[in-house]
């Protein structure tokens, strides 16, 4: 057993609110995570919220934060369709990323829930932006709740705090 402090992350593939206050808010939680003793961050390399999150947490490792930053992806194939700039920018965060790890060395299905609870397991809190009742992001909040993880939805405290400027 292990005393680190691991944060994963799940979130949708688009935002229906401002991108540039939910990456603000992001960073300011992230660094409160960090100056509370979070050292490991878990991301499943997803489009939207995954992605957001690792290049905030990629650019707070480039100014000198002790931190790590791992994949844990569902299939070597995941980006596969995605556009020609969206497949940079994994790419980037492919090279940078402390660790990655795949889940399925194909597409199986399944393998993106497995990628989900492999996520959650050994983290011990979940940052997440979900905004709808079903679907992957909203399984994986679930699965967290009842593995005993804090999940912060940055979806509740957007919807909650439309004039606060500061979490």
């Amino acid at each position: 057993m292990t005393d680190e402090k691991i944060c994963c992350f799940t979130g949708h593939r688009s935002f229906s609110d401002d991108p540039r206050r939910l990456a603000s808010i992001l960073n300011v939680l992230l660094d409160n995570m960090i100056t509370q003793g979070y050292t490991i961050f878990r991301a499943g390399g997803a489009l939207g919220f995954d992605m957001l999150a690792s290049e905030i947490l990629l650019q707070k490792k480039e100014n000198g934060r002790n931190i790590r930053l791992e994949l844990l992806l569902p299939c070597p194939e995941q980006a596969e369709r995605w556009s020609a700039a969206n497949k940079a920018r994994y790419a980037r965060i492919l090279r940078l990323a402390d660790r990655v790890e795949y889940i399925a060395d194909c597409y199986l299905p399944g393998c993106m829930h497995a990628r989900n609870r492999r996520l959650v397991e050994g983290s011990t809190l979940c940052i997440a932006y979900c905004k709808h009742e079903s679907g992957g992001t909203a399984y994986t909040c679930r699965y967290a709740k009842d593995k005993g993880l804090q999940v912060i939805n940055l979806a509740d405290y957007l919807l909650n705090s439309k004039n606060k400027e500061e979490i």
